[in-house]
């Protein structure tokens, strides 16, 4: 029979890949604990997976700041420091603002569009006090601005310090504000208006106001 070519092609991912991704979310979100001791033998049994792409993920998720391996002991989940905030958001502030500032030549309206909706679904549901989807929303907001800047340093250091973030949240170190709001609505208007530099100093104030929030 003809073969249709143009349906979506699943993305296949390798055996490292979906044992990295599904390890690294059951740190995030605690089903690992921190300082729990991790054993490739099991984590490649519950996976389904040999222990080789297992203990590949566990490589990378040390050098990621998520476990510790030590030679001749058990690899250990990392404590949650909640003073982390004060590392981490700086520089994903810096990458976001300069990713605001980059998306503007080639910003359109219809994506300046969906960031309202997507605003509009994240005061929704932080009006319903639905944090974890709140959070959801407010992570593909900004990660269409980074996709849209198009540098894929930026991506993969915003990708790294995002997860982080996200573990934060599982662990109530960091509070979603209502002030997000009506910040996401200043940067949509930057875009509206091609304003560059309003779009980086905006999208700055809503990352450390972050900071902000967790001093006091």
């Amino acid at each position: 029979m003809p073969i249709p070519t143009n349906h979506t092609r699943p993305i296949r991912k390798t055996a490292k890949e979906s044992a990295f991704i599904q390890l690294q979310q059951w740190i995030i979100d605690g089903t690992l604990q921190p300082g729990e001791k991790l054993y490739d033998t099991e984590l490649a049994s519950a996976l389904g997976v040999s222990r080789t792409p297992v203990r590949e993920s566990l490589q990378l998720l040390e050098v990621q700041g998520f476990v510790v391996m030590q030679p001749g002991k058990a690899t250990q989940v990392t404590n949650v420091n909640k003073d982390d905030i004060k590392e981490l958001l700086p520089p994903l502030s810096a990458l976001q603002a300069l990713s605001a500032e980059l998306a503007i030549p080639h910003i359109d309206d219809e994506t300046i569009r969906r960031l309202g909706e997507l605003n509009n679904q994240f005061a929704d549901l932080i009006g319903q006090k639905d944090f974890f989807q709140a959070l959801k929303i407010d992570e593909e907001f900004h990660q269409i601005i980074v996709d849209i800047a198009d540098n894929r340093f930026i991506e993969s250091i915003v990708q790294r310090l995002q997860a982080h973030v996200r573990r934060l949240f599982f662990f109530n170190s960091i509070k979603l504000s209502t002030r997000s709001i009506e910040e996401h609505k200043e940067i949509i208007a930057a875009f509206k208006a091609r304003d560059a530099v309003r779009a980086s100093e905006t999208m700055k104030i809503n990352w450390n106001r972050t900071i902000e929030d967790f001093e006091r």
